[in-house]
């Protein structure tokens, strides 16, 4: 709370009323003006925008909007730390995150979302960064190429952050095979992310009926007090 956005900040945002508003607030928030001509700018303004946006539709607090935003922010900062496959680290940090802010726990926690909202967040993340989440990789990322000459690989590799378009040619077929297998890999992704948000939700669930029964066990009553 508060980490990204002070109660200045969102101040500031909850002055935007317009779209082209809150996007020109965040732009000067996190130094992202260029976004026009700087795909990866754009593509963090639309991730700040959203986010923003989906704590208005859901009537979070100010402390739970900036939460929130925090929340997906580090989340997107672990997945680009490395261009090494780590989906499975990143959901889990993401999940931690979450439970950090739904759970009365000093000094490691604390009940800034109810049950629902938690679902909510989970549900919104999942089916918006986590699904693209190779793409996030990929705009984020440098990509390791093998330099032109170098079949072999001596120890040296070359860093790209753009595409290489190749027209039609005699490895088409092989792209085509490529491009079937994202997609089937993709999902394959979206399962198990909802395989563990379910899993998480029922860990959840069973960690605050222990906690909320805790405090309704009568006063001086059998087995509240039985060693």
């Amino acid at each position: 709370m508060w980490k990204y956005l002070d109660v200045h900040s969102m101040d500031l945002i909850d002055k935007a009323q317009t779209t082209d508003e809150l996007k020109r607030v965040l732009a000067e928030l996190f130094q992202l003006q260029g976004w026009e001509s700087d795909p990866r700018a754009a593509i963090l303004l639309d991730l700040y925008i959203y986010t923003v946006q989906f704590s208005r539709e859901h009537s979070f607090t100010r402390e739970q909007s900036s939460a929130f935003f925090t929340i997906v922010k580090d989340t997107h900062e672990a997945c680009v730390e490395t261009p090494l496959p780590n989906v499975e680290e990143c959901y889990r940090y993401f999940t931690e995150l979450l439970f950090c802010h739904a759970i009365r726990r000093p000094p490691f926690s604390i009940d800034l979302f109810s049950q629902e909202q938690l679902a909510l967040m989970s549900d919104y993340v999942v089916n918006t960064y986590f699904r693209h989440f190779k793409l996030y990789k990929y705009a984020f990322t440098p990509q390791v190429r093998r330099p032109p000459g170098n079949p072999m690989g001596n120890g040296t590799s070359s860093v790209s952050h753009t595409q290489h378009h190749q027209g039609p040619g005699p490895r088409a077929p092989l792209r085509e095979y490529i491009s079937a297998q994202l997609c089937q890999e993709l999902a394959q992704l979206r399962l198990a992310m909802e395989e563990r948000l379910q899993a998480s939700e029922e860990q959840f669930n069973a960690k605050l009926a222990l906690l909320e029964k805790v405090p309704n066990s009568p006063k001086g009553g059998g087995r509240g007090r039985r060693k």
